[in-house]
């Protein structure tokens, strides 16, 4: 393909969308993340926030695996639960930036969609709880017993969607190249560290 795609699996409030958003910036290629949504709720026909309902948080109620969409979907056609549409979407979606050229993709399972491509750094963020408790009261001004079931129920909902959907194990070894605790390395460290090993032949 002659040229590199970074994917970043994070756990919620590990700081793994300012990694790829810095990154993005000192290395000149684009991120995409949310937008992944957007492009998605643009190609299925539905509005952002019934795709946003399921983005990477299959399983998230009983019934939401059951949940399908009142129209037929112009991408997957009709008959398909509305996560899997979705996930089927941001799939194709995600394959056909990494062909137009480098790119981060935070989430999403993009390790897996994109197991065959050799150009792929498949890197996890995680931290210590105290830390991502610290960063998401910061971010969503919630309280500590706020920021923490939140982290818990994200990480809840991550986990999930991506071991439905690849039958690897989130946060694994088998599905990444580099696993990095950003408590322990440090942020900058961390950024120095996936540059360089991105700009190697």
């Amino acid at each position: 393909m002659g040229h590199k795609i970074i994917t970043i699996g994070r756990q919620f409030g590990s700081g793994g969308h300012e990694i790829g958003d810095r990154l993005s910036k000192s290395l000149g290629i684009p991120l995409y993340d949310r937008n992944l949504v957007e492009m998605a709720a643009d190609k299925m026909g539905l509005s952002e926030i019934s795709v946003e309902e399921v983005d990477e948080s299959v399983l998230n109620t009983f019934l939401s695996a059951y949940r399908y969409p009142d129209h037929v979907n112009s991408f997957t056609g009709y008959g398909l639960p509305l996560n899997d549409s979705t996930y089927l979407t941001q799939s194709s979606i995600i394959e056909s930036l990494a062909k137009r050229g480098p790119c981060i993709i935070v989430g999403r399972c993009a390790d897996y969609v994109l197991r065959q491509n050799s150009g792929c750094l498949n890197i996890f963020i995680s931290a210590s709880m105290e830390d991502r408790v610290k960063r998401i009261m910061d971010r969503y001004n919630l309280t500590e017993k706020e920021a923490a079931t939140a982290i818990k129920r994200t990480d809840r909902r991550r986990k999930n969607y991506y071991e439905t959907y690849t039958d690897q194990n989130w946060g694994s070894t088998d599905s990444h190249q580099l696993l990095i605790n950003v408590s322990k390395l440090g942020m900058e460290r961390t950024l120095g560290l996936i540059e360089y090993l991105y700009k190697q032949p």
